[in-house]
């Protein structure tokens, strides 16, 4: 925060400084830093210009591995590094075949917290990291899921809920929030829980916090940061979409299964189904078995969000975001993005602690 918005919000709205630095306490402490927000990982978005213009502004960058090799992920994180000396953090994908080797990437790197996300993690990899000295996050759309969680040892966890961009699951993050932050703070207070999905503004953040989150992620509101690399033709797509322009794929056929992807519709979402059709006519006529007809289908969208996001087409291309792209407005350094978020957080409890006393 720079010195005179904190001043600002020091003279007009002191108790809600006071009262947001309280609530997140817990997720500052855990990340080491300034503010309790994650930046969402998102394949070709979240590389190391981003990851540090976040942390650099007091957040909580954390890199999107994705299906790098081990030798790319050490490169990003060195170039990280370089661009920042605050915390930031590796999300890394259970299903990576590599899984193993870009542990030891991070252990090598000394890489601070590693976020593990795309199906449940095993015991042995949470195992892993906790004994290179990294703190684990993992995603739990379920107090099933907490519990076995936290018994595998994990540090911290996010919920997210399917307003969110990119591969999502099928509860809203108000309904996750409601169901797992009380179990969660009851039953192990010393986990910070951090949610996710459809934020993208500071009252919003707020009110998680008041409901027990330790922090927040976002992803689609940084997407147009000045720092971020996404082409200009996909940040426009972006300041001109409505939050119902953000829709989820659509599944064909009950044998082969997808994980819903949300993006805003364009031809490739349209192209997704047509391949879906054919994909599967292909299965019927023994041309592919099943379990190539699944990889074909659920690897459509890696070199699609790829054309849109770093190539520009935004028509065949993938534009994975939330839905909370209606609040994407305009192009933002990621100084003035928190500046705003902070502002309307704490004016917000500053206005209900007002009220209330």
């Amino acid at each position: 925060m720079s010195q005179s918005l904190q001043k600002t919000l020091q003279n007009d709205y002191g108790n809600g400084l006071t009262i947001l630095d309280k609530l997140w306490r817990k997720g500052t402490n855990f990340l080491g830093t300034e503010y309790a927000l994650l930046g969402g990982a998102m394949s070709w978005v979240s590389e190391h210009n981003l990851v540090a213009a976040l942390s650099n502004t007091g957040g909580f960058g954390v890199l999107a591995c994705g299906s790098m090799s081990p030798e790319l992920l050490e490169k990003e994180i060195k170039l990280t590094f370089e661009k920042t000396k605050k915390p930031f953090g590796v999300n890394l994908i259970t299903m990576h075949p590599q899984l193993d080797e870009l542990v030891e990437i991070c252990g090598k790197m000394k890489v601070s917290h590693v976020v593990l996300a795309g199906g449940l993690p095993k015991g042995a990899t949470i195992t892993k990291l906790k004994d290179l000295g990294i703190k684990t996050i993992c995603f739990a759309p379920a107090t099933s899921l907490v519990k076995k969680l936290v018994k595998y040892g994990v540090d911290a966890l996010v919920i997210e809920g399917n307003e969110a961009g990119g591969h999502i699951g099928p509860i809203a993050t108000s309904v996750l929030a409601q169901e797992i932050l009380p179990f969660v703070n009851s039953e192990y207070p010393s986990v910070p829980v951090f949610v996710a999905g459809g934020i993208g503004r500071g009252e919003a953040i707020a009110s998680y916090l008041e409901m027990g989150a330790s922090g927040c992620q976002l992803g689609t509101r940084f997407v147009c940061a000045s720092e971020s690399i996404a082409h200009p033709k996909f940040k426009q797509l972006f300041i001109k979409s409505s939050s119902r322009d953000a829709t989820p794929s659509i599944q064909l056929h009950a044998e082969f299964p997808v994980i819903p992807v949300r993006a805003i519709e364009n031809n490739a979402t349209r192209s997704f189904m047509e391949m879906q059709k054919e994909t599967i006519e292909s299965f019927n006529r023994g041309e592919i078995d099943k379990l190539g007809a699944q990889l074909k289908i659920e690897h459509f969208w890696a070199g699609a969000l790829r054309k849109a996001v770093i190539d520009g087409d935004v028509e065949n291309g993938s534009v994975m975001a939330g839905q909370s792209v209606g609040m994407v407005t305009k192009e933002q350094s990621m100084k003035e993005i928190f500046a705003e978020l902070l502002q309307q957080a704490v004016i917000h409890l500053d206005v209900k602690q007002r009220n209330n006393g």
